[in-house]
């Protein structure tokens, strides 16, 4: 998901997919545990698209306080 895709997403929108991508970052790192995971790396564009999405609901935070 790219920065612009992220932006265009309203409040509630991010808060569903940023809920949605910690659970599945939870469930790769578990399964990863059981047994490798098939393309490990997606381990890390999910850690990645997770701290993309608590920058832009930080950065909603602080112009809505400004």
């Amino acid at each position: 998901m790219k920065n612009s895709e992220i932006t265009a997403l309203s409040a509630t929108d991010l808060q569903e997919k940023l809920t949605t991508e910690k659970a599945s970052l939870h469930n790769m790192r578990f399964a990863h545990a059981i047994s490798p995971l098939e393309n490990p790396m997606k381990i890390r564009e999910t850690k990645r698209l997770i701290a993309r999405l608590n920058t832009e609901v930080r950065r909603r935070e602080i112009e809505a306080n400004s």
